[in-house]
């Protein structure tokens, strides 16, 4: 639909999965006819930036400098202000929110400056792993709170919709599940076979074993070292040359460099920092885990499903709408070491295990997990709404 005017808010355009998705969809409804207005804040110093991407894509968001991650009173308040003034300002007709923080300042702006459609989207949620009790509970009571002036409530998995359901954040009938959409074809195109190999100076024949993602404790990369480390030590695996790939930097980066010494496997664990070669990487990859505590839908599952590789992945948040046991990958509980480095071994003593997964990881990411359905599904809910308000 046409004419619709959008805005889009989210804290940071930090390398992950939401600011992927708000990049993506700002320009593809734009091209459908609607008028999407992206604002962002500040990136941490370690997080990443997706700016190249929106460069890419020709979207120009408006930059809050005082929206970022950290709580701050001075600063939440600058935000909300200038918020507040930008709706007035250009008057949307939706106000959809992305990440805790600009969902928070975001809907209550929208909410006081009497948007006809608040949305906000659970890209995951910090209400289970990051915090202690009390203050979980803070949130808790803030988001149920929020959830009473949205006029929908998105999440990306069933599983997602119901851990809020169970939390109390709100009823079932509020909350719409619609899945991540992403730029697919890059890596189910190819033709990049030995091109990262190649790079780390690696022979074809060399089994890489990778993980994707930043180096933040809730990723659980440290349960992926200590199973590189039970499969140095040659328990069970046919003779072949190993590397343990960490793609991603963040605030663990040389906490966990460091660890790789003290476990003694530095010499076979590669640290590429961030990479915006993906498709290439994941071309050569033999073998893709998620070791995450807490997940909503993880980006580097479907991207690597996408590019017909097996996946391992804890069985947190959202995983299992994207991994079935046994057929695509393996999933196994969070911060089991021992059930994670069985599953790799499992997987490097077989090789036609591997490329069967991969064909049914593929098969079952495309089209489902395409930008295009993304933007089908977030089209027509847009519109349903504007038609409610109008009634």
């Amino acid at each position: 639909m046409s004419n619709i005017k959008v805005l889009q808010i989210i804290a940071r355009l930090n390398i992950g999965g939401p600011a992927i998705y708000t990049i993506l969809l700002s320009h593809e409804l734009d091209k459908i006819g609607y008028k999407t207005i992206l604002v962002k804040g500040t990136e941490g110093q370690t997080e990443g930036d997706m700016m190249y991407l929106a460069e890419s894509k020709g979207v120009k968001p408006v930059i809050i400098p005082e929206l970022g991650r950290e709580i701050g009173f001075k600063n939440d308040l600058v935000a909300f202000y200038k918020l507040y003034k930008l709706i007035k300002s250009e008057k949307p007709d939706i106000v959809h929110t992305h990440t805790a923080k600009a969902g928070t300042l975001g809907r209550i702006a929208a909410w006081l400056a009497d948007v006809p459609v608040i949305l906000h989207t659970f890209h995951g949620h910090v209400l289970a792993g990051y915090f202690g009790k009390l203050k979980t509970l803070v949130f808790i009571l803030i988001e149920k709170i929020l959830a009473r002036i949205s006029t929908r409530i998105i999440t990306l998995s069933n599983e997602l919709k119901k851990e809020l359901i169970e939390i109390g954040i709100a009823r079932e009938k509020k909350i719409e599940v619609i899945p991540l959409g992403l730029e697919l074809r890059p890596f189910m195109e190819g033709g990049f076979f030995g091109e990262f190999k190649k790079e780390l100076e690696l022979s074809e024949d060399t089994v890489l074993i990778g993980i994707v993602g930043r180096l933040v404790p809730i990723k659980g990369h440290k349960y992926f070292l200590e199973a590189a480390k039970i499969i140095n030590q040659g328990s069970g695996v046919r003779g072949q040359e190993l590397r343990f790939v960490i793609i991603g930097d963040g605030e663990l980066r040389k906490e966990l460099e460091d660890y790789t010494k003290k476990l003694g496997i530095a010499n076979d664990v590669v640290f590429t920092g961030f990479r915006r070669d993906l498709p290439k990487i994941y071309s050569d990859l033999d073998i893709v885990v998620l070791s995450s505590i807490n997940e909503g839908t993880p980006v580097s599952i479907i991207e690597a499903m996408a590019s017909g590789k097996p996946v391992i992945a804890t069985n947190v948040g959202g995983v299992s709408s994207l991994v079935e046991n046994n057929i695509n990958g393996f999933l196994i509980n969070p911060q089991d070491v021992q059930a994670l480095s069985d599953a790799i071994i499992k997987l490097l003593n077989d090789s036609d295990l591997r490329q069967k997964m991969g064909r049914e990881g593929r098969s079952s990411v495309f089209p489902r997990y395409d930008i295009s359905q993304l933007v089908k599904r977030v089209d027509l809910l847009y519109t349903q709404m504007i038609a409610d308000v109008k009634k």
